[in-house]
């Protein structure tokens, strides 16, 4: 897994894992940010913890730090890589060493709002309703094949940050069951689409 951020979609899957909900094991979180909320959770259950220094650039990993993230996730023998508010766009190398096996939760119903802050976006534009998307992760931004969405309304009195607190509460309940899905082989995966088996 990785995140940059406090870590509740992390918690949301490790409890899902923990009550057998999940088949899965976490083997590693990994996060571009030393002092991420993740690392610490990842601790208190006795995950490995890792932080990857990022390199240069803001919004994605160098060409230094890309190729360190795809050894440490190799070496760890990796099946799934699940994105829980990672900062970093992935592309190039990266995607193609782990074609079809990012996955990624996004809190708008894509393809609507794709980008940083899709419920501000959401809430200016004026939509009576978004939601959160899982989706497997390409090379473009937001625009792989959609796996999951549940949707949230959008409240006359809503502000960014109530109507994210209610984005984030969904994102908690559809990522764990479509992680499910996933890596159980419940969904086939043809080009753009996916379809339940």
């Amino acid at each position: 897994m990785l995140g940059s951020g406090k870590g509740s979609n992390f918690m949301a899957i490790a409890d899902a894992v923990a009550a057998g909900r999940l088949a899965a094991e976490i083997a590693v979180v990994v996060s571009d940010v030393p002092t991420a909320g993740i690392l610490d959770h990842a601790r208190a259950r006795g995950l490995r913890a890792v932080h990857l220094p990022p390199g240069r650039f803001r919004s994605k990993l160098d060409e230094e730090s890309e190729p360190r993230l795809i050894q440490l996730l190799t070496e760890a023998r990796i099946d799934w890589v699940v994105l829980a508010g990672f900062m970093r766009i992935l592309k190039g190398e990266f995607l193609r060493h782990f074609e079809q096996r990012v996955v990624n939760i996004h809190p708008s119903l894509l393809p609507s709002f794709p980008g940083l802050e899709a419920w501000k976006q959401a809430l200016a534009y004026g939509v009576k309703q978004t939601g959160c998307t899982v989706h497997l992760v390409d090379q473009g931004i937001d625009t792989g094949p959609i796996v999951a969405q549940e949707a949230v309304p959008v409240l006359g009195d809503d502000t960014p940050e109530s109507l994210h607190a209610r984005i984030q509460v969904a994102e908690q309940r559809v990522y764990p069951a479509a992680l499910h899905q996933l890596l159980s082989g419940r969904v086939r995966i043809e080009g753009r689409r996916t379809f339940p088996v």
